[in-house]
């Protein structure tokens, strides 16, 4: 799993164009849209987020309340594309 959580870092950056952001810099633990976060995310960026998934990983979030539990976090990103990917 980490191997994924390192791609996904790479994607979020390119896919979100956090230019100023190293992959380094991202704690998969952290909140990915909570206030504290260093990253900014807002929900522009959830609908980016929601576009990554399907592009890079044929998954289709289907409604807000599934996209909260996934977009927790990186480990939740990765840890639901684990179990859904096609």
């Amino acid at each position: 799993m980490e191997e994924l959580i390192e791609k996904l870092k790479v994607q979020i950056i390119k896919q979100l164009n956090l230019e100023d952001v190293e992959p380094n810099e991202i704690d998969p633990e952290k909140m990915l849209f909570d206030a504290d976060n260093e990253l900014g995310l807002d929900s522009i960026d959830a609908l980016e987020l929601i576009v990554l998934l399907d592009k890079e990983y044929g998954i289709k979030v289907k409604s807000q309340e599934e996209g909260k539990s996934i977009f927790q976090s990186l480990v939740t990103m990765a840890e639901y594309i684990l179990e859904h990917q096609k």
